[in-house]
């Protein structure tokens, strides 16, 4: 059973800031993303799973999740690093509230991924977003 994880693109604007910043960081290796706690669903999330990025209150894009491994900080405290694949799939905007750290997200409530024809969705208003949500049609 395939599990996904979702998490805030903290200091991006958009998706190419994270494309970009992933570049300049990782080259041509796989993406890392290190984080303090370690999923104890870890074998849903290698199971298919990815990492749904949120940038600024809307989901847009997506990474496949590659690997967990294990890095001990400077400071000597365990954390994960998710590798992921450096393919950075766009998905339908879907509104999601701030949160810290990260969190599980069912396959079934993920946004669909774009067609490959179709490399970005331009967001609806924040205000129709908000409403559509509340009247339970986004």
């Amino acid at each position: 059973m395939t599990t996904h994880l979702i998490k805030l693109c903290v200091g991006a604007e958009k998706v190419e800031d994270l494309i970009e910043w992933q570049e300049a960081r990782h080259g041509k290796d796989v993406a890392t993303h290190v984080t303090r706690m370690w999923p104890k669903r870890e074998d849903e999330i290698l199971d298919g799973g990815s990492l749904y990025w949120v940038f600024k209150g809307l989901v847009l894009a997506r990474q496949k999740v590659v690997s967990l491994s294990e890095v001990i900080g400077a400071d000597g405290i365990r954390r994960c690093a998710i590798g992921l694949d450096r393919a950075v799939i766009r998905t339908e905007a879907m509104p999601r509230r701030a949160f810290q750290g990260w969190r599980y997200l069912d396959p079934k409530d993920a946004p669909a991924d774009l067609p490959q024809d179709r490399p970005r969705e331009e967001p609806l208003p924040r205000e129709l977003m908000a409403a559509l949500t509340e009247m339970g049609l986004r």
